[in-house]
C-alpha cells in the first residue's frame, strides 16, 4: 500500500534544476531529420538520453532504426515480476523554418520569465525531461516499488513513425501493461486521439499542345471532380458521426493538388499526369476500410463520366483512432495521480493528431494515456516554448502515476 508519505518522499526528490537543464540540453541538441544532410538526425539527442539514463543506473539499449536514427529503450525493474509502465517520447523535432522569425535563436533554449523557448521545448523534449526526472526521483527516494518502468525515447514520430514500429516489432511492447505518451497536452488526461489516413491518387492522361486539347487527355478535370467528391464525402462523414466532445469533427482534406505530377508546368501544355494527396483525420466510429471504399467509389463515378480516366489510389499510411477506457488501470492511475499531485479533479481532453501511441494501442494492444507539459497549440510554431511549472507538474503526475499503477491491486493511496 502506498502512503502519502511515500508520495511526498518521491516528490521531494524531483529536482527542478535537473529537469530544466535536461530540457535545455535536449533542445540545444538539434534533432531535425533532413534526408541527405549529414548529421541532421536524432543521433546526438538519442546519445544524450542514453548517457543520462545509464548515469541513473538503468539498463539501456540503443537500437538503430535507420542510419543515424537510434531508438533508446531503458528499464528500471525493482520487481521484474510486477506490472510494467511505459513512458514514451520522441527525439525528432520539426524544422525551425526561418530562424530570423524567432525572438530567440530556435536552438538556444533561452530562459525568460519561467519559460524555456526553442524548437522542441513542448514537442516534446520537455515531456522527455519530465519523465526522466520523475523516474530519477523514484529511484533516489528509495520508496518501495513493486513493478517496472520502461522508458522508450524513439525516432521519427514526426514522419512515418518508424521508431515506434521498430520498437513493437523488436518485442519491446511485449509485457507492457500501460503506457504514458508524454506529448504536450497541457497536462490534460487524453484517453482518445484522432486516426489518420494518408492517401495519394495519381491520374494518368496524355500530354498535348494547349491549342489542340483534343490531341491529348487532360487529367486535371478528373482531379477537380475527385476533390469536389472528397468535399461531399467529408460532409457526409460529419453528418453521420457528428462532433466528438474532445476531438471535434472528422476531416478529409486535400493538401496537395499538382499537375503535372513531376517536372515543370507549362501554360500551353496539357499535362500527362496529376496527383491529389489527402490528409484524412478520423474520430471514434469511423471505419477506415469503408472510407477507402468511398474514395474508390468517387473514382468510379468519375470513370462513368469519362471512361478514359486512369487513376491509382494508394493509402500509404494508416493510423487508426484510439480510445482507452477510463476503467483501465493506467487511466485510473493517471486520474488518481492528477488528483494527488494537483489537488484537483483531472481535466480530460483529446489528441487532435496521431502519436506513437497510435501504434502501441492498435498494433500491440497496450492501453495508452496521453498527458504531458506544454500548450497543445504551440508545437511546430515559431517561438515554441514550455513553462517550467508545467514541466514540474508533469513530473509530479508521472511519478505519482507510476506509484499508483504498480500498487493498483492494493487500492488507492491513503494514510498520513
Amino acid at each position: 500500500m502506498i502512503t502519502l508519505e511515500h508520495l511526498h518522499r518521491v516528490w521531494a526528490a524531483i529536482d527542478r534544476e535537473y529537469i530544466v537543464q535536461l530540457t535545455r540540453r535536449l533542445v540545444q541538441t538539434r534533432s531535425v531529420y533532413e534526408p541527405g544532410v549529414p548529421g541532421s538526425n536524432e543521433e546526438a539527442a538519442a546519445r544524450l538520453v542514453a548517457e543520462e539514463l545509464r548515469n541513473l543506473g538503468l539498463t539501456v539499449h540503443v537500437e538503430e532504426v535507420a542510419p543515424g536514427r537510434p531508438n533508446v529503450v531503458a528499464d528500471w525493474a525493482p520487481d521484474p515480476s510486477g506490472p510494467c509502465l511505459l513512458f514514451e517520447g520522441h527525439t525528432d523535432v520539426v524544422t525551425e523554418g526561418d530562424p530570423d522569425r524567432w525572438t530567440y535563436p530556435p536552438f538556444s533554449a533561452h530562459m525568460v520569465d519561467g519559460r524555456i523557448y526553442g524548437r522542441g521545448t513542448a514537442d516534446m523534449k520537455g515531456g522527455i525531461a519530465a519523465a526522466i526526472g520523475a523516474v530519477r526521483a523514484l529511484i533516489r527516494s528509495q520508496v518501495p516499488f513493486p513493478g517496472r518502468v520502461r522508458l522508450a525515447i524513439l525516432v521519427d514520430e514526426e514522419g512515418l513513425m518508424l521508431g515506434v514500429k521498430h520498437f513493437i516489432r523488436a518485442g519491446w511492447a511485449d509485457g507492457v501493461d500501460g503506457a504514458i505518451i508524454c506529448e504536450p497536452e497541457e497536462n490534460e488526461v487524453c484517453l482518445t486521439q484522432k486516426g489518420a489516413m494518408r492517401v495519394r491518387v495519381a491520374f494518368t492522361g496524355a500530354m498535348a499542345h494547349g491549342a489542340m486539347p483534343q490531341s491529348g487527355i487532360n487529367p486535371i478535370p478528373w482531379a477537380a471532380r475527385f476533390v469536389q467528391g472528397v468535399g461531399e464525402l467529408e460532409q457526409a462523414l460529419i453528418a453521420r458521426h457528428g462532433h466528438h466532445p474532445f476531438l471535434g469533427r472528422p476531416s478529409v482534406t486535400p493538401t496537395i493538388v499538382q499537375a503535372p505530377a513531376y517536372g515543370p508546368a507549362q501554360l500551353n501544355v496539357i499535362p500527362a499526369s496529376a496527383e491529389v494527396y489527402l490528409d484524412i483525420r478520423t474520430i471514434p466510429g469511423v471505419d477506415h476500410g469503408a472510407l477507402e471504399t468511398a474514395l474508390r467509389d468517387i473514382l468510379g463515378g468519375i470513370r462513368r463520366w469519362d471512361p478514359r480516366m486512369q487513376a491509382e489510389l494508394d493509402v500509404f499510411e494508416q493510423r487508426p483512432w484510439t480510445e482507452t477506457s477510463p476503467d483501465t488501470p493506467v487511466a485510473q492511475a493517471v486520474a488518481e495521480a492528477v488528483r494527488l499531485a494537483t489537488g484537483k479533479e483531472p481535466r480530460y481532453g483529446g489528441v487532435p493528431g496521431a502519436t506513437d501511441g497510435t501504434f502501441l494501442h492498435s498494433w500491440a494492444g497496450v492501453p495508452i494515456v496521453t498527458i504531458g507539459p506544454g500548450n497543445r497549440f504551440i508545437p511546430h510554431q515559431v517561438d515554441e516554448y514550455v513553462d517550467v511549472e508545467d514541466l514540474m507538474e508533469a513530473a509530479r503526475i508521472y511519478a505519482a502515476t507510476a506509484l499508483v499503477f504498480v500498487h493498483h491491486r492494493e487500492g488507492r493511496a491513503g494514510g498520513a
